[in-house]
């Protein structure tokens, strides 16, 4: 399980100080596909980058099955990032190099000897469907193709967790549904919990079975899905279930 408590983030510049997140309490069990939406700058990106401290937290603490990580460092930080899988809007991948050596790169960091790298790579391709893809490059594959080798890539070292920080947003939405499907079926399959950055309800809806809405760097409503749905309790919540025409 993932459990935050009262992380808090402040970026400071010339410009001044801004609190990208206030006080942040969550627990994300085992299993879960966890949903965090807001609007753009509510601070949910902030908020990923630092369950994997991307991002350092100011204040606060980021607990992982039970250990406090918030301040690993060196080896012991690389360790707790090799259990915990991210994908991008913008897919990441090397433009250099074929679709399976992007999947082998993170196998390749590690030092794991070549044909286990390329074992797993390809059992892996063929887990996101693209077997008779492993030789072409990033700009031969459509969006969803690259955003396909890009979660391929996140599973190479058998994460527990995997963060998906506006994974579908430069996606049509045949894609967008595609991909999800995806997601699901990693969680299902894999058992990999799975949280998920968006500012789409249509997300939240298709795949997630817990959500919280983060608002002016707080969270502001956290709950089952359905039960966030019927019965929301935030005016934030009411806006964004609007958007996709469902008048709660």
């Amino acid at each position: 399980m993932i459990e935050l408590r009262g992380l808090g983030k402040t970026f400071r510049s010339k410009s001044g100080v801004h609190e990208a997140l206030k006080d942040i309490n969550l627990h994300i069990a085992k299993g879960d596909i966890f949903g965090i939406i807001g609007l753009s700058g509510a601070g949910k990106s902030t908020l990923v980058r630092c369950i994997n401290l991307l991002e350092k937290p100011t204040q606060g603490q980021v607990i992982i099955d039970g250990e406090d990580v918030t301040n690993l460092k060196g080896r012991a930080l690389l360790d707790m990032r090799s259990r915990i899988g991210m994908i991008f809007q913008d897919f990441n991948l090397f433009s250099q190099r074929t679709v399976l050596q992007n999947v082998m790169f993170p196998l390749e960091v590690r030092h794991d000897p070549r044909p286990d790298a390329t074992r797993r790579a390809r059992e892996l391709l063929e887990m996101v469907g693209l077997t008779e893809m492993e030789n072409r490059y990033p700009a031969q594959l459509s969006g969803g193709q690259q955003q396909r080798v890009s979660i391929a890539r996140a599973l190479a070292n058998h994460p527990d967790y995997l963060l998906c920080d506006e994974a579908t947003s430069a996606l049509d939405s045949v894609t967008t549904v595609s991909i999800l499907g995806l997601i699901k079926k990693i969680n299902r399959e894999l058992g990999v919990t799975v949280v998920v950055i968006t500012h789409a309800m249509t997300v939240v809806e298709a795949i997630c079975n817990k959500v919280a809405v983060i608002d002016g760097s707080q969270i502001v409503e956290v709950g089952n899905v359905v039960d966030v749905f019927n019965a929301p309790k935030e005016p934030i919540t009411h806006e964004l279930l609007k958007a996709v025409g469902v008048d709660a």
